[in-house]
């Protein structure tokens, strides 16, 4: 597994282009790996997330069974230099060898929180219909709900930390909510427009399955993948 880092020269015209298209960049990163693995759910598959942290820092993370090669991002969206590649990628199965459980780490997930709905009685075809959360409480309670399957626990606040009665329980927040809408060739019709809400949970965790997590951090958490959502990067918390 590798983990790959590749700074967005946003200051160039195809970056904004793929920024502004899911579809675009999900095309993009394919475009790294000549053998694609398999999307069967049985092996770990192509991860990516887009972080903007500054108007002047955006930073496209990739996780990988095999070391891409993002020559064709450099020329397209980075900056070509004789002296770099233009992104840097890690030995992440190493990293991943190395956790145990009842390590605690900071965590950004960026994901698709989604619940199903039930439709009217006389709509035709399906009895419900997927539908986003769009409250940070909603979207908060979507995550604490597929902890435990996911292998870890956020962990809570002391009680004296809590600021509201309500929200404000876990070492966890949400930000970045963002609605897309885009239409995937060859879809012609508006009704046929992939349509998701993509949000960023900032927090820290605890592990508590080991095998259940290592799944989590090489296959994703949720929906909408292959469109920059599910994959969860992890940073130093205190240790064990």
């Amino acid at each position: 597994m590798y983990l790959t880092r590749f700074r967005v020269n946003t200051g160039r015209t195809e970056a904004r282009r793929l920024l502004g298209s899911p579809h675009l960049m999900h095309g993009a990163v394919n475009m790294a790996f000549p053998d694609r693995p398999p999307r069967d759910g049985q092996g770990p598959r192509i991860l990516w997330r887009v972080d903007r942290t500054s108007p002047a820092e955006t930073t496209l993370f990739i996780v990988s069974p095999t070391r891409p090669d993002l020559t064709h991002l450099v020329k397209q969206a980075g900056w070509p230099t004789l002296e770099t590649p233009g992104w840097t990628t890690f030995a992440y199965g190493e990293f991943l060898d190395a956790l145990a459980a009842g390590d605690t780490w900071g965590f950004r997930l960026t994901a698709n929180p989604v619940h199903h709905i039930r439709l009217p009685q006389d709509t035709p075809g399906a009895r419900t219909k997927r539908a986003a959360h769009v409250t940070p409480r909603h979207q908060m309670q979507w995550l604490l709900q597929r902890q435990e399957k996911a292998g870890f626990e956020i962990v809570p606040k002391p009680a004296d930390r809590q600021l509201t009665e309500h929200s404000d329980a876990y070492e966890l927040i949400v930000r970045d909510q963002q609605p897309l809408q885009f239409r995937r060739p060859p879809a012609k019709q508006a009704g046929q427009d992939v349509r998701f809400t993509r949000v960023t949970f900032d927090g820290r965790l605890r592990i508590t399955d080991l095998v259940a997590f290592r799944r989590t951090l090489t296959h994703g958490l949720g929906k909408s993948k292959a469109y920059g959502c599910g994959l969860m990067t992890l940073a130093a918390a205190g240790g064990r």
